[in-house]
């Protein structure tokens, strides 16, 4: 009897759900910082309609905030790594975990053609060589590879 296969169906996520907590490199010691954007509360004349960002550092204790007025570039991603086929990266462990389960999965399940929802999911854009099966292995351990750095930080 063949064991049950994994099942992994599209939460219909896009990038821009996991964009408002990035984890970055830290400008000042390179190490694990976390970046995050946020609407203005409560909104202001002076706030206008531009979010707030705000850069922590827990190892240096850096710590940046923009109200939107000046264009400070993003530091680079944390979670990042090259493959023999191309670049994964995420922006934070519940993105990671998202392209995981979709990597582990053996039966993975999109919306119906009918239904009226978001239909270029993240999932959706996945570079082919992340979907094939026959990479799945490679995936697997480049994304176990970068949650351990987050876990343990080196």
């Amino acid at each position: 009897m063949s064991p049950t296969p994994v099942r992994f169906h599209d939460p219909r996520a896009t990038l821009a759900d996991f964009a408002s907590s990035i984890l970055v490199r830290c400008p000042r010691c390179e190490r694990i910082a976390h970046f995050e954007r946020r609407p203005c509360t409560p909104p202001s004349a002076d706030c206008g309609t531009h979010p707030h960002s705000r850069l922590v550092c827990r190892s240096c204790g850096l710590c940046r905030i923009d109200t939107g007025t000046s264009h400070c570039p993003r530091p680079p991603l944390w979670l990042r790594t090259g493959t023999r086929h191309g670049e994964l990266w995420a922006y934070n462990l519940r993105h990671l975990d998202l392209i995981r389960r979709f990597a582990a999965a053996d039966l993975r399940e999109r919306a119906p053609w009918y239904d009226t929802g978001q239909k270029m999911t993240l999932v959706a854009r996945l570079p082919a060589w992340m979907k094939s099966a026959k990479n799945r292995a490679e995936v697997l351990r480049a994304v176990d590879r970068l949650r351990a750095t987050v876990i343990a930080p080196g």
